[in-house]
């Protein structure tokens, strides 16, 4: 009896350990609205950028009211999580000035938090910039700098000498110009070798395209055209030039991402092929012999009966209106190693005047046209929690509960004039790894300037990459740019959070690297081996010119798997428990019954 309880014991347990295993497997998409959590009351405005303002390794919401007002909600740990902390209104700025951009940045090389603005003065189509100087986790709202110059457009926040100190970049009279303001004391100057006609509105981009660890430049120029500057020893020199798809009649923002998970980074384009786009597409560019060719990645934008596609920018200049250009907002949404896409579709059925943010999922290609990439875009069409926001305009990932997991806030428009805010949690329960990487200036590090913390830095330019090995033993790798788009509501998050999948391997390699100065000819570049995976990586480059000597902070995230082993663990004790209990109960009445058939035997033998 005792060895048939043990083995029924056994099985018992094993099964219970197999079905918490195999649940544990599945993947669910559910997104949670926590909009209320996050912001109470305070859920509208425009959300323009994000940054750790206040350096407490916590992500601030820069959002901008009225067209004229900036407010920083800083992250708090009590509800609402996001709070209105710092207010820039109109009179402290212009009644007007309509802003159009936020760009956080050290424009003074403190290690403080400084804040750009960009905008129109009032009947005045060319843009103007302004810098509020921050100041112990706050802006001195009655010191800032106004920029001498008057872009075309909105410009580009990078660096362009790579001293790791954000420059201005930008079109002012059709000629390119760079400004910098060290010691807060502004200097601008001409800053390449020929004029560029830069398109309005402009993708131009800071990020590495030739894997030399040194971000280069891309610049949409007029005609859809593309040109590619390199950094060949601190210099930009123009390499290649490319035109848009011959069939493309309007042409969205251009987005730079490791699409396919081999180690380079993509130029990824989505486009109409009417003015009215009923007809769109999201291409990728590859390298020719020439000049770049177009892999399409997604061209069905097809939903039963009806057919969706981007929604084009409203052609009007009106001093100050803000335009939203089509924008692929990209991030790894389910952690597998390949990034995913927000984006903004409408109904283009007769009549419809649907309009919602969905989920383009990176799968594996499953048809010839994308079979040069090997990878390719699925819209989720069934994502209810997302097309029950209506009216929607803008979609992006934001990692809310600072856990490597990206959630997603959506803005929509409501009855009052500005934006409604909606903030989804991504609930998604399958237990992938990550890592998150975030790199400083590297300006200073335990010695900073009125002892400040080198954290509240927007550092545009950094280059992250590792190598691993995947649960099969097939090598794989991934990269990103830090900050590489800064114009037009790029809204892209301080720092990278790559995806792992499935494999709890450590990280073999994670290579940094940073711009190099004028003259520089040594590659700034560190590597760190065997990372954990689903860990937070800060690193300081300092001193710069020294990779060796840079440093890295560890933070670890505790995994769904330590959750799901603890409730296993438990759940098989306790498990246990209740069959031995069981087995007792049985074993003891078993003694009973023994003890009252010899107490009734005793009896009849003594008669």
């Amino acid at each position: 009896m005792n060895q048939a309880n043990s083995k029924m014991l056994l099985s018992w347990a094993c099964f219970l350990t197999l079905l918490l295993s195999f649940v544990g497997q599945y993947v669910t998409f559910a997104l949670q609205d926590v909009t209320k959590d996050l912001f109470a009351l305070e859920n509208y405005g425009t959300v323009a950028a994000f940054g750790d303002f206040n350096s407490d390794k916590q992500t601030d919401i820069f959002i901008i009211r009225k067209r004229s007002e900036l407010l920083i909600f800083l992250a708090d740990l009590k509800p609402p999580y996001y709070k209105p902390k710092v207010n820039l209104t109109k009179e402290v700025i212009s009644s007007d000035f309509s802003i159009t951009s936020v760009v956080p940045g050290d424009y003074d090389g403190d290690s403080q938090m400084d804040v750009l603005l960009t905008g129109h003065l009032k009947d005045s189509p060319l843009t103007t910039v302004f810098i509020f100087w921050g100041h112990n986790q706050t802006l001195d709202l009655n010191d800032r700098v106004e920029i001498n110059r008057t872009f075309t457009d909105q410009p580009l926040v990078m660096d362009f000498n790579g001293d790791m100190i954000p420059d201005i970049f930008g079109s002012v009279g059709g000629s390119s110009e760079v400004c910098y303001l060290r010691a807060r004391k502004q200097n601008c100057e001409n800053a390449l070798g020929s004029d560029v006609k830069m398109r309005i509105p402009h993708s131009n981009a800071f990020i590495d395209l030739n894997k030399d660890f040194t971000a280069d430049l891309l610049l949409t120029t007029e005609s859809n055209e593309f040109e590619t500057w390199i950094n060949k020893d601190g210099n930009f020199i123009r390499s290649l030039h490319g035109k848009a798809p011959n069939d493309a009649i309007k042409v969205g923002q251009s987005a730079f991402v490791d699409f396919d998970g081999d180690g380079s980074q993509d130029h990824l384009l989505p486009v109409c092929m009417d003015d009215a786009c009923g007809k769109s597409a999201i291409y990728l560019a590859k390298t020719g012999e020439t000049e770049p060719f177009w892999v399409p990645v997604l061209l069905d934008f097809s939903r039963k009966d009806s057919v969706w596609g981007f929604v084009p920018p409203q052609d009007s200049s009106t001093s100050g209106e803000q335009q939203i250009p089509i924008t692929l907002h990209l991030g790894d949404y389910n952690l597998d190693g390949f990034p995913d896409a927000l984006v903004i579709l409408r109904n283009t059925s007769s009549g419809s005047k649907q309009q919602q943010a969905f989920l383009l999922e990176n799968v594996a290609c499953n048809n010839a046209s994308c079979r040069e990439v090997g990878r390719m875009f699925s819209v989720r069409w069934e994502q209810s929690d997302l097309s029950a926001i209506p009216r929607a305009v803008v979609a992006t990932f934001f990692d809310i509960y600072e856990d490597g997991i990206l959630d997603m806030i959506v803005l929509s428009k409501g009855e009052k004039e500005d934006l409604v805010i909606h903030a989804l949690k991504n609930n998604y329960e399958a237990d992938a790894y990550f890592v998150k990487v975030i790199v400083l200036s590297g300006l200073c590090s335990n010695n900073c300037p009125e002892k400040v913390k080198p954290f509240g830095v927007n550092q545009p330019g950094p280059y992250v990459m590792y190598t691993s090995v995947d649960s099969n033993g097939y090598l794989k790798n991934a990269s990103a740019g830090q900050l590489s788009q800064s114009a037009h509501l790029a809204l892209q998050l301080p720092y990278t959070v790559l995806g792992l999948g499935r494999s709890a391997n450590f990280l073999d390699h994670l290579f940094v690297g940073i711009p190099r100065p004028p003259g520089g000819k040594d590659v700034r570049k560190q590597e760190w081996t065997a990372i954990i995976p689903n860990s937070q990586l800060i690193v300081i480059p300092y001193p710069q010119d020294d990779p060796r000597s840079w440093s890295a902070k560890l933070y670890l995230t505790p995994s769904n798997i330590v959750l799901l082993t603890a409730i296993a663990l438990i759940g098989v004790c306790v498990f246990i428990l209740v069959i031995i209990g069981i087995l007792h109960w049985q074993e003891k009445k078993a003694d009973d019954r023994e003890k009252r058939q010899e107490a009734h035997r005793f009896h009849f033998d003594a008669m």
